[in-house]
């Protein structure tokens, strides 16, 4: 999430800078020129217009009132079927611009961005003053949520860089019943692949203007099934600012542990968003691979086992609580891999581990032992300390998984199911994207048009994807961890 100062220092829409007026005492030495009568006509009409562009400003921040008060009637047919296909609409229209407030006063909280129904994903800013510890960017799809916090950020939420910053993201579970994972359920479930069933208990309320075009306002139940009805409340079900085209275009209701939640969609405002890495990344057009791409995946066991061995770095949100940032060498000559890992949540603790055909092993030692933060902590150090060291049952879990496909990246067989995913690009190298269905789930090599593993990518159980990037390079001597005492833990 961006400070105010990075903010500022953000680039906008590439809109052509304004072009700046001369200075008015440029040739006069600072005294003021006098003004003619043509030049004061001209002022009164500059003037005149100024006030006119200022009611319309005005007239169009009033759009969203309704046009005049009406009794609730029962819908028309029309109304009925627009309704039905409102969620249709959005499906087919993919994406929008949002802008969510949830809660009043000093417990609102704003999400600025977009939504993208087609993957589904959105990505928003989030402020306000009720933001709290959820202040920063996010991005989420209906089972997954990364948070970028930042507790500096300015109150007031924009519209998100549409280049997502590639650092501090971080698996963030909103609790049940919490405002943040109410609002974005409701976002989630305003589109769908098929009509849905006609609501009897649907009313016209009013009606009103959206950017010159005429709307109807509707009450009906909560969108699609799963969503808690609102409380009781004088207005009763959610109501629907709908044009013509069965178009969405403002959503007022309320949720439990949200309150009252106002959703706004612009439906010009829509960029083809980009997931963070640990979402994915770019959905790409999978298919079958070529015959050079072929060629590189089935050479790549030869080609690492002559490279020996690559420095590694490695980003693994591997649950809710476990955020896991390292780095190291993995060695295909000894088959043996030994990073530093550090967990953002345990802040002044480094894990050691060491992964070879005998198990793994691993060591807590403090954040001082490993150069770097814990954001980026530095490689471990050589040789490994004498003690502290204890066999790990559990293999390290979903990253000892990544670790031990990396050196398994240099055995045979494994291979016959791949298919590309897209191009990508890593540390300014054009890749292609290989998946390969494992036993484990699905395994991601990003190879360059070199031959070059550059990246290895596992689907964590939560949904998410973690990194091992790879640097091709020379690796000390990887000696192995000491033992620990028979019968230790």
């Amino acid at each position: 999430m961006e400070t105010s100062a990075d903010r500022t220092a953000r680039p906008g829409p590439t809109h052509p800078p304004p072009a700046t007026p001369p200075h008015d005492d440029a040739h006069t030495g600072g005294v003021p020129r006098v003004v003619t009568g043509r030049r004061r006509t001209a002022l009164l009409v500059l003037a005149g217009v100024a006030v006119l562009s200022a009611a319309a400003l005005v007239v169009g921040l009033a759009t969203w009132a309704p046009e005049r008060a009406e009794q609730p009637r029962a819908l028309t047919v029309d109304e009925r079927e627009r309704l039905a296909a409102m969620r249709v609409t959005n499906y087919r229209d993919l994406r929008a611009g949002v802008r969510v407030t949830a809660g009043a006063g000093g417990a609102r909280t704003e999400l600025v961005g977009w939504v993208d129904w087609s993957r589904p994903m959105v990505y928003l800013d989030v402020g306000g003053p009720g933001a709290g510890a959820e202040r920063g960017l996010l991005q989420a799809t209906p089972t997954v949520a990364l948070l970028r916090p930042d507790p500096t950020a300015v109150p007031t939420p924009a519209p998100p860089p549409l280049v997502p910053p590639t650092d501090r993201w971080r698996l963030h579970d909103p609790p049940a019943g919490r405002w943040l994972a109410a609002v974005l359920d409701l976002v989630f479930r305003l589109a769908t692949d098929r009509p849905d069933p006609p609501a009897d208990a649907a009313r016209r309320v009013g009606g009103a203007t959206v950017e010159a075009a005429p709307v109807d306002i509707l009450q009906a139940p909560p969108p699609g099934p799963g969503v808690s009805a609102p409380p009781p409340s004088p207005d009763g079900h959610p109501r629907y600012w709908l044009d013509h085209d069965a178009r969405l275009h403002r959503l007022e209701t309320v949720l439990a542990g949200a309150g009252p939640v106002t959703v706004q969609l612009n439906r010009a405002d829509r960029p083809t968003l980009r997931p963070v890495d640990a979402l994915g990344g770019r959905p790409g057009q999978p298919r079958a691979l070529s015959t050079a791409e072929r060629g590189r995946l089935d050479r790549l066991p030869a080609r690492l086992r002559a490279r020996g061995g690559a420095a590694v770095t490695l980003t693994a949100p591997v649950a809710t609580v476990t955020n896991l940032r390292g780095a190291g060498w993995v060695s295909w000559g000894t088959r043996a891999a030994y990073v530093a890992v550090a967990d953002l949540g345990v802040p002044d603790r480094r894990t050691l581990l060491r992964v070879d055909g005998t198990g793994v092993s691993r060591a807590d030692v403090p954040a001082t032992t490993v150069p770097g933060g814990v954001e980026s902590p530095g490689r471990p150090p050589l040789p490994p300390p004498a003690e502290g060291w204890r066999a790990d049952p559990s293999r390290a879990g979903e990253l000892g998984l990544l670790l031990d496909a990396a050196l398994r990246a240099a055995g045979p067989g494994g291979r016959d199911a791949a298919r590309r995913i897209r191009g990508d690009a890593v540390a300014g190298t054009t890749v292609d994207v290989v998946e390969l269905r494992t036993a484990r789930g699905p395994l991601r090599y990003w190879i360059d048009r070199s031959g070059e593993l550059r990246r290895l990518e596992l689907r964590t159980r939560v949904g998410a994807w973690a990194q091992l990037d790879l640097t091709p390079g020379t690796v000390p001597r990887l000696v192995p961890a000491p033992r620990p005492p028979a019968g230790g833990r």
